[in-house]
């Protein structure tokens, strides 16, 4: 049975109708009953479940001279007799309306909250990018259990630790494979996208090559909703397409971790094919990207990153390496490596052969001063130490500073290349991939083999 709410005057009645119909109140204008005395000519007519609604919306907006009516229990079905509803009556109801209102503002956001947690990226993993890898003394003794299959166009395998596999396909050129995933190292699903597909892509530059055409390869919980993942797949085409590259489909599963990343094929002529264990005496070392994503982001994931530091961290992973493998495609390169998870000195050490030491300009290493700040603050990642285990007794870093150390096993993700170049071109090199990345340097050269694979001066 309907509910009658009366004003005073009629340009009362006005305010009211239009403040509860903006409120989406469903209210009816109608004459005043006859059985009733007060109140202007005209009334509002309502369900009795909306009146608490419609009089704390009313009160809100300042309208006052309100009155409540509803039909008399004790009067004939249709006679028009009315009784008023005393005032403390519906300020109880009211009350009670306003204390349910509260429940469901509560609960309404704490089930947002939950919704954005289990949309949080950080929070549904354990550790992100380059710094969930393997340990490079783990990953050896597994892959020395593998079977070798013998193929005289296999041109690179995994026996060299090498970024990508090389397979010929005539006498002109070979085709390129890799594939590279891993979990968020940030919040911003699109972000990460791009991430994950340029650290991706990277694998096929450090081989001299161009990429063809590249595979999603997705994990993603049930619990998360499936919009993020879109926008992760969406930052990854937007790296595909920068690459010049074809995204033809992929892969996906259900998993407890979200996970994304790129399997990619490129092609390279025979003869421009580069290894990262190929350098050449004299030869110098330049390094296209500054150190220290790993202890950014790990500062990141603890809540003490600064805004600045995390935006330039961001950029230089976004970063494709492809312009500074294109800057080096007019030069002559031994050899060639990605500094990723491993580090720069465990990334070093892979490329050292037998007869040559990789020596560093320690002063010329490029780094962000932010993340130096961390680790002096002995801020330090988990892959960062495995990678310092695995050069225990290998590599002498006992004279550097103690947050230069922790930079030198910072796992990077989607870091910078490490050209191996001829001398006399090392400056000019250096220019030309320096109108893209600012902060490359000639960090080191190679020398005859000494005491250890790894020195510093």
């Amino acid at each position: 049975m309907e509910h009658i709410i009366t004003f005073d005057s009629t340009n009362l009645a006005i305010k009211a109708e239009h403040c509860l119909l903006e409120a989406k109140i469903d209210v009816k204008v109608a004459p005043l009953p006859s059985g009733i005395r007060a109140g202007c000519g005209i009334c509002l007519r309502a369900d009795p479940a909306v009146i608490p609604r419609a009089l704390l919306c009313l009160e809100a907006n300042g309208v006052g001279g309100v009155n409540v009516y509803c039909k008399a229990p004790s009067g004939p079905q249709g006679s028009g007799d009315y009784m008023e509803i005393p005032e403390e009556q519906v300020q109880q109801v009211q009350q009670v309306q306003q204390v349910q209102q509260a429940q469901e503002a509560q609960e309404a956001q704490e089930a947002l909250e939950k919704q954005a947690k289990l949309n949080s990226l950080l929070q549904s993993c354990t550790s992100g990018g380059c710094g969930a890898k393997i340990s490079p003394g783990e990953l050896s003794k597994l892959l020395a259990g593998l079977p070798v299959f013998p193929d005289e166009n296999l041109l690179v395998g995994f026996e060299s630790s090498d970024d990508a596999a090389v397979y010929r396909i005539d006498d002109k050129q070979s085709i390129v494979t890799t594939a590279d995933f891993f979990p968020p190292m940030v919040d911003d699903p699109r972000t990460f996208g791009r991430i994950a597909a340029a650290n991706a892509l990277s694998d096929v530059y450090t081989m001299g090559a161009r990429p063809l055409t590249a595979l999603n390869l997705v994990c993603f919980p049930h619990s998360m909703d499936l919009p993020v993942l879109k926008e992760i797949l969406l930052g990854g085409a937007e790296k595909v397409a920068e690459a010049n590259a074809v995204l033809c489909g992929g892969h996906s599963i259900y998993d407890k971790e979200p996970k994304y990343g790129l399997a990619v094929t490129g092609i390279v002529d025979n003869d421009r094919v580069i290894r990262n264990n190929t350098p050449e005496l004299g030869f110098k070392l330049v390094l296209t990207k500054p150190l220290g994503t790993g202890l950014i982001l790990s500062a990141l994931r603890g809540g003490v990153a600064g805004h600045g530091a995390v935006g330039k961290a961001v950029w230089s992973m976004e970063r494709l390496n492809k312009y500074a493998a294109e800057k080096a495609g007019s030069y002559r390169i031994s050899a060639c490596t990605d500094v990723t998870g491993f580090g720069l000195l465990v990334h070093a050490m892979e490329m050292a052969s037998g007869c040559v030491s990789i020596v560093f300009y320690t002063e010329n290493i490029p780094y962000f001063e932010e993340a130096y700040v961390y680790a002096g603050d002995f801020l330090m990642t988990a892959a960062g130490q495995r990678n310092r285990n695995h050069l225990a007794g290998k590599a002498d870093v006992g004279g550097l500073p103690f947050a230069m150390q922790e930079l030198l096993f910072d796992p990077q993700t989607s870091g910078g290349l490490l050209l191996c170049v001829a001398p006399d071109q090392a400056d000019d090199l250096l220019a030309a991939i320096r109108e893209g990345d600012p902060r490359a340097n000639i960090v080191g050269e190679v020398v005859r083999r000494e005491k250890e694979a790894v020195l510093f001066k």
